[in-house]
This record gives structure tokens, sequence and C-alpha cells, in this order.
């Protein structure tokens, strides 16, 4: 009974927050410059999700690897599957970065002159000097694990994370579960505090968004409204190009259109919910019994989807990020691009159990030194980009199924033949 209090407290949380962005756009635009006194108790806001990104990302990160370790046992089902999630999450983050670079919706407002961010841009100068292609590759790992989680260098420590992970899979079975253990524990203890701070949430982001409002007016609203635009665009492209694609051409229990027929009501759940885990069992039971894939690789597919296929919010990430950096002036190097889409495609799957995807976004500015003052604009629309993405992710999770299928059907009809023989 405790969970399901906390759960519906955090459901009214995100009405509050969204209250408070339209009552703190309206107080900025009513008080104009006057609006900064509410800065400081806004940048205070910004300083204690700050305190728990970097412990947070690591920690979840090791318990994502070990658990993606383990199930490589799965084979050749386990094999396509990650395989397909990589590279249709790689492709909507190029995706998203190439309409956002294309279309600039953050560019027309000058946000270093916002308060609070001074700190930031001094790193403004220091991210134009392009280094090479080996000095980018050799920067992602970390000489000295403990220097990059003292610096907050999210990059390298996404990349520590990862070997730690990965590694303690093939620790006797009794370690195994006790490291695995610690670092789930750890990062549930982190998740409590990131969960009490976003009870504050809503007076830091009118605090947040009055300050911005009243230091820029209306602009600031439009181009949160054109990022909107534009992010339906990109998933509309991933959803019914990418992944309708990869099913019209790969799988051979469905079509196209057979397909987008019977998600539609799978989809319509998952962006009424915004999750993935509620909407697996209707995903579930939608593809076995309509999209004819079998139990055991919509047993497999679909619940590893449901926890790392985060084709949607990889493109948000990518696509904040650069929105943010556009607002800020900043021209990004070739190094900040590859920290975006490191960053995006793991941070994507290391988002299960972390409350709120925003986090993670603060992951991926710190990577790509991206100041991050301008972000908790975005919180207050959060819901309808978590909607929007939750839909285009488990249609992902669906068509992979349909795909994999396929894969593990021609494997055994290879084989039959020679057993003949």
């Amino acid at each position: 009974m405790a969970e399901k209090k906390s759960g519906m407290s955090l459901d009214k949380l995100g009405i509050w927050i969204i209250g408070a962005t339209i009552l703190g756009a309206a107080v900025g635009l009513l008080m104009g410059k006057s609006a900064s006194m509410f800065a400081p108790a806004g940048n205070l806001f910004m300083q204690l999700i700050k305190m728990v990104v970097v412990p947070l990302v690591l920690f979840s990160l090791i318990g994502g690897a070990a658990s993606l370790g383990k199930s490589s046992s799965a084979g050749k089902i386990g094999g396509f599957t990650f395989i397909y999630y990589g590279i249709t999450t790689a492709v909507a983050v190029a995706l998203g970065l190439f309409f956002s670079e294309l279309f600039r919706p953050g560019t027309g407002i000058d946000m270093a002159a916002l308060s609070g961010a001074a700190v930031q841009v001094e790193h403004m100068e220091e991210s134009t000097k392009i280094p090479g292609f080996w000095d980018t590759i050799t920067g992602f790992v970390p000489a000295n694990p403990f220097k990059a989680l003292v610096d907050g260098n999210i990059l390298q420590i996404i990349v520590f994370a990862m070997f730690m992970g990965f590694a303690s899979t093939y620790l006797e079975e009794s370690k195994k579960k006790t490291i695995i253990n610690f670092f789930n524990y750890m990062t549930e203890l982190f998740i409590k505090i990131m969960t009490a701070i976003m009870y504050v949430a809503p007076l830091g982001v009118f605090c947040l968004m009055a300050d911005a409002t009243g230091t820029f007016g209306y602009a600031v609203l439009a181009k949160i409204a054109y990022l909107i635009l534009l992010y339906v665009v990109v998933l509309a492209i991933v959803t019914y190009g990418m992944i309708g694609g990869s099913v019209a051409l790969f799988s051979k229990c469905t079509t196209y259109k057979n397909f987008f027929k019977s998600m539609w009501k799978v989809q319509v759940f998952a962006f009424s919910t915004a999750s993935s885990m509620a909407t697996l069992p209707l995903n579930m039971n939608t593809a076995m019994k309509e999209l004819g894939v079998s139990k055991e690789t919509t047993s497999f597919a679909l619940p590893l989807g449901a926890t790392i296929n985060m084709n949607g919010n990889a493109a948000y990430y990518a696509m904040a990020a650069t929105f943010i950096a556009q607002m800020y002036g900043m021209e990004l190097s070739f190094s900040q691009y590859m920290a975006i889409i490191i960053t995006s495609t793991l941070g994507a799957v290391g988002q299960a159990g972390v409350p709120g995807p925003t986090l993670l976004v603060v992951a991926v500015l710190a990577a790509a030194n991206i100041p991050i003052e301008a972000l908790p604009i975005l919180f207050g629309v959060d819901r309808i980009f978590d909607m929007l993405r939750t839909a285009v992710n488990i249609t992902g999770d669906a068509a992979c199924a349909t795909i994999v299928d396929r894969f593990r059907d021609e494997k055994r009809a290879e084989m039959e033949p020679a057993l003949h023989h």
C-alpha cells in the first residue's frame, strides 16, 4: 500500500510541476527583469540535482551492465536483440542531432545572460578547441577513475561503469551476486534521494521558470513549443520510417500494415501511461496473438526492450542537449557531438529505474560540457515528451521481437536439411 501511495504522490507531483511551470512563466512575464529575485532558490534546486547525478549514473550503469552481461547466455536471439536495439538507438540519436542542427530550434536567445550561467560559460571557449580523433577516443577512458568521479567527467564514468558491470559477470556466483546486489542497492538509495529532491521540484521549477521568462519573455516559450513540434517529427520518422521499415524488410510473421494496425492500441496505452513496464503485458499479448511472434522470443525480447530499448529517450537527450547549446550560442565540436551520441545511447540503456529521464539529460550535458542552467525550462513539459517517447519505445520493442523471431526460424530451417542428411 505504501508504494501505491508513493506512486500516486509522484503522479500528483507531475501535475504540480506543470502548474509551477505555467505559474512561473506568468510571474516572470509580469515581473520582467525583477523576477531574477527567484534565481538563488532555483540555482539551489539545480545544485541538489547535480549532487545526485554522478553517483546515480555510476551505480545504475554498473548494475545495468551486469544484467546485460548475464543475459548473454540467450545466444543468437540475444545477439540479434542487442544489435537491433543498439543500431536503432544510435540512428535515433543521429536523427535527433541532424534535425536539431538543420532547424536549430534553440537559436535566437542569448542565454549566456541568464543568471547563474557565468561559471558554466567560462568553459565554452575551451570547448571550441577541437581535439583529434584519437585524442577524443583516448579521452573516453579514465586514466584515474577516482579523478573522473571527483571531476564529474560523465563520459569517463560511463566507460568505467560499463567495464565494472560486465567484468562482474565473470566472478564466482556468490561474489557476483554480492557485488551486483551492492550496486543495485546503492542505485535504489540514490533513487530515493532523487525522489526526495523531486518533491521540491515544483518550487525549483517555478523559480527558474520565472527567472528565465522574466529575462527573455515569450521567446523562451515559443522555442519550447518549436522543440516539441520538431521532436514529434523526429519520432514519426523513427517510428514509421526506421522501425516500420525494419519490420517490412526483415519480419516474416507480420507486414508493415498489420504491424501498425495491431500496435495502435498498445501505443495509445503507452502514451497515456508514459511507462514501458506498465505497457509490457499488453505489448506481449499483442505480439503473440496478433503479430505471430513465438512465446520464447516474446518472453525475451520485450521485457529486455522495456528495460534497455529507449529510442525515443535517446533522441530526446540529443535534441535537448543541442537545443540548450544553441540557446547559449555554442558551436559544438566533434568531441562534443561524440560525447552526446555515446552518452545518449548508453544513458538510454541505463535509463531503467531512474525517476524521470530529465536527470539523464544532465549527464549528457555534463559529458558535452554544455551549461545545464537552462534545463529546468523543459521540466514542465517533460510529461509531454515522456508520453511521446514511450509510445515509440514500445513500438520498437515489438518490431524487434518480430524480426528476431524471423532470424530464429531461419536458423532452424537451415539446420533441418542437415539433420535429414
